[in-house]
């Protein structure tokens, strides 16, 4: 369907000589032109995130001369970004993301003006900042976040631009218009905590948000435009390593609790709650995230303290195989975690047992199935191995 949208009467619009000179190719361009052109400027878009997806789509964005940028974003860039959020640089670690960003995007074009908003996205806050821009990209990677931004654009009549990515593969498309389905419609309820790894965890090519902000980025544009044929109705899903886009329609939901017919959810709620998991949208973890009332944890500096007066622990290193490459605790046995209910012959009842991964949320989760078998002295490594590469091994790497 092609959704003719008029984000702003572009007779009010007026264009600098440096500006007509700026985007003169979009300017030849029959489809955008000069009245085209004045819609992106009139245009107020905002993206809630700066990491992977929100790098190539705000500097697409600012680049296209999109007039107003919000940027939501709280956390602070770290060396693990640098392999894919590329609007940061290595001079950025530890700085604030939001602040990275916008020297960036200010330099690439200063005709745009960046609105920031240095806070974690909530139901408190969502509804008066999204209020304020025509169409809002969904740059997150966590579930509260998503169903948080899904049910604020569908409240206020918001266009939500959703893109997501893992490892080697991507989806977009485009929700909250009101003839096509939201968010909810496609996933009425969040998957079980746990099942679905977050990048931090599960790992991301590099290069893979590129392809999907930029989508994301295009779609923006299409809809401010008002031209070609935007993913209303439609989720692309692509693979990097096939190489391969396909699309699958979604249809509306008569019954979707947000957006249907008899909607039942008519203010934000507790997204946490609702999708039993904490919305972060970095890449440290520790033991806030887990359940402590149920997993017992143990501290790196005190697993140290225990080894060095000779107590008997066994170290259950929970990893992926290829992991051991990159760094592993001097006498650790290795079971995966995909392994472990199968191989529960190999996992000592009679000594106390520290089950260890990369930050402590896999192994977490190891250590829940051990208890609920019986196995009353498992504890988990808070932090995982970069916990103790950071406080104890100072010589393993930190991934």
């Amino acid at each position: 369907m092609a959704i003719r949208t008029s984000i702003v009467d572009p007779s009010f619009i007026q264009l600098s000589k440096e500006e007509v000179l700026r985007y003169s190719r979009h300017l030849i361009m029959p489809e955008v032109g000069m009245e085209g052109q004045k819609k992106l400027k009139g245009a107020k878009i905002l993206l809630i995130g700066t990491g992977g997806l929100g790098s190539p789509t705000s500097i697409y964005l600012t680049a296209a001369g999109i007039g107003t940028i919000g940027l939501v974003d709280y956390d602070t860039v770290d060396y693990t970004n640098l392999q894919r959020q590329i609007i940061h640089g290595t001079k950025d670690v530890g700085r604030a993301k939001i602040d990275s960003a916008e020297s960036t995007l200010a330099d690439l074009n200063p005709h745009v003006k960046l609105i920031k908003y240095e806070v974690p996205l909530t139901s408190d806050n969502a509804l008066d900042i999204i209020a304020d821009y025509d169409i809002v990209i969904d740059g997150t990677d966590n579930f509260p976040t998503r169903y948080l931004v899904n049910d604020a654009c569908v409240m206020l009549g918001k266009l939500n631009v959703y893109g997501s990515i893992f490892r080697f593969e991507g989806q977009a498309s485009v929700f909250g218009a009101e003839e096509g389905p939201c968010y909810r419609c496609l996933f009425p309820e969040p998957p079980p905590p746990g099942l679905v790894p977050s990048c931090a965890e599960g790992g991301v090519l590099g290069i893979l948000p590129g392809t999907i902000g930029t989508i994301q980025a295009t779609e923006a544009i299409k809809l401010v435009l008002g031209i070609g044929e935007p993913l209303i109705g439609r989720l692309l899903l692509y693979d990097a390593l096939a190489m391969s886009f396909d699309t699958v329609r979604v249809r509306k939901n008569p019954a979707c609790p947000v957006c249907g017919a008899n909607p039942t959810v008519t203010e934000l709620i507790d997204y946490e709650q609702f999708c039993g998991m904490p919305a972060h949208d970095n890449s440290t973890y520790g033991e806030d995230q887990l359940d402590l009332s149920r997993v017992p944890t143990l501290g790196a500096r005190a697993l140290k303290e225990r080894l060095d007066k000779g107590e008997a622990i066994e170290i259950l290193d929970v990893r992926d195989a290829h992991e051991l490459d990159i760094s592993r605790m001097e006498g650790a046995i290795h079971i995966p975690k995909s392994e472990v209910l199968g191989r529960l012959d190999e996992v000592t009842r009679d000594t106390p047992v520290v089950v260890i991964c990369r930050t402590g949320i896999r192994s977490g989760e190891v250590v829940a199935w051990l208890k609920e078998r019986g196995y009353t002295n498992t504890m988990n490594l808070i932090g995982g191995i970069n916990a103790w590469a950071r406080e104890i091994d100072t010589a393993l790497p930190i991934y």
